[in-house]
């Protein structure tokens, strides 16, 4: 009897000791995690892989891999679909959101919860654009787009890290 105590207490001592290294080490890869996002930002020279669209007053919308928009040495390299109304556009209905263009204004800040928020305005020979684009610790990222001929959209994505 006393053999089975020693076990089962042995077992037990085991299996808590395991889930608190498990746990100390999950802890540390969304701290490491954390802190790529943060550099990977700061350094001005990101990509983030779009997933999602949501138009103005429309339902959502699956996007393909190869929907991204880039900022690279004071530019920007959008490669966005454009779902919703335009109020002028040109004949065939334009380029949209896919464009490459330098940066007008660019601000990056830190928020309470260490998401990032970065604002910058572009034109392209069609629109004017106002991007909001905030990073969240763990790499997701919430991308709003304003234009001048044409209504609103937003998008959700991942920042792309360095392996």
């Amino acid at each position: 009897m006393k053999t089975n105590k020693r076990l089962f207490l042995l077992l037990l001592s085991l299996v808590v000791s395991v889930s608190a290294l498990y746990a100390q080490s999950k802890k540390e890869k969304k701290e490491e995690k954390e802190k790529a996002v943060k550099e990977v930002v700061e350094s001005g020279n990101f990509k983030i892989d779009v997933s999602r669209a949501y138009p103005q007053g429309g339902r959502s919308v699956q996007l393909s891999p190869s929907y991204s928009l880039e900022l690279r040495n004071d530019s920007v390299f959008s490669n966005l679909p454009y779902y919703g109304r335009a109020y002028s556009i040109p004949y065939g209905g334009g380029d949209g959101l896919r464009f490459n263009a330098p940066l007008e204004t660019y601000k990056m800040e830190t928020k309470k919860n260490n998401a990032i928020k970065i604002t910058f305005i572009t034109r392209s020979k069609e629109d004017r654009f106002d991007f909001f684009i905030q990073i969240f610790p763990n790499g997701t990222a919430a991308i709003d787009v304003s234009m001048q001929q044409r209504q609103s959209i937003s998008f959700s994505g991942e920042l792309i890290l360095p392996l």
